[in-house]
C-alpha cells in the first residue's frame, strides 16, 4: 500500500512537474534536462531512503526476513507467548540497544553517502578514493545488517522451546507471511 501511494505521488508530481513546450534556446536544453535528470535521481534517492526506514519500522511487506521488526513482534503478541516480566525486560533492552545502534549506523551510512556524492561531483574523479568510500558504505550496510541478524538471535535465545513453537505458529498467520524467526 505504501508503495502504490508513493508510487502515486510519484507519476502526479512528474504530471505535474514535466517542462511545457520548449521556449528556452537549444543551448538552455540539455542543462535543464541534466538538472531535471538530477532532481528526478535525487528524489528517488531520498524515497528509497524513506521507504525503507518506515518499512523497518512498520514492518511493511518486501522486506527481507531478518529485516521484519521480529522483536516487535514477540513483545506484541507477549501474552500469547507467555512472556515472563525478565524476558520482556530483556526483549525490550535488545529492541532499544539495536535502535540506538542503527540510528549511529545509519548516521555514519548517510554522512558516507555524501561524501562519496562529493567525490563523484568534482571535475576529475579520483577513483582510488570514489572505490574507497563506495566500499566504506557497503561496510556500513553490512555491519547494519549483520548487528539485526545479531540481535533477533540473541531475541530468540530469550524464548524457551515451548515459546518458539508458539512464535513459529504466530508467524504463519497471514498478518506475517514471511516473516521468520
Amino acid at each position: 500500500m505504501i508503495r502504490r501511494t508513493l508510487s502515486g505521488f510519484l507519476m502526479s508530481f512528474l504530471l505535474t512537474n514535466l517542462p511545457g513546450p520548449a521556449v528556452a534556446t537549444e543551448a538552455t536544453t540539455p542543462l535543464m534536462n541534466q538538472q531535471f535528470a538530477q532532481g528526478l535521481d535525487d528524489l528517488a534517492r531520498e524515497l528509497r531512503d524513506w521507504i525503507g526506514r518506515w518499512g523497518d519500522y512498520l514492518g511493511a511487506g518486501g522486506l527481507k526476513s531478518e529485516d521484519r521488526p521480529l522483536i516487535s513482534i514477540m513483545l506484541r503478541n507477549r501474552e500469547r507467548l507467555e512472556l515472563s516480566a525478565a524476558q520482556v525486560k530483556s526483549l525490550e533492552q535488545l529492541q532499544n540497544d539495536f535502535q540506538k545502534e542503527s540510528i549511529r549506523k545509519d548516521a555514519d551510512l548517510r554522512v558516507a553517502e555524501m561524501d562519496l556524492k562529493g567525490l563523484t561531483e568534482a571535475q576529475k574523479v579520483n577513483m582510488p578514493k570514489v572505490e574507497a568510500k563506495v566500499r566504506e558504505i557497503e561496510r556500513h550496510r553490512a555491519d547494519l545488517r549483520i548487528a539485526r541478524i545479531r540481535v533477533i538471535e540473541k531475541a530468540k535465545d530469550q524464548l524457551n522451546a515451548e515459546q518458539r513453537k508458539k512464535l513459529q505458529e504466530l508467524l504463519t498467520e497471514p498478518q506475517f507471511s514471511g516473516v521468520r524467526p
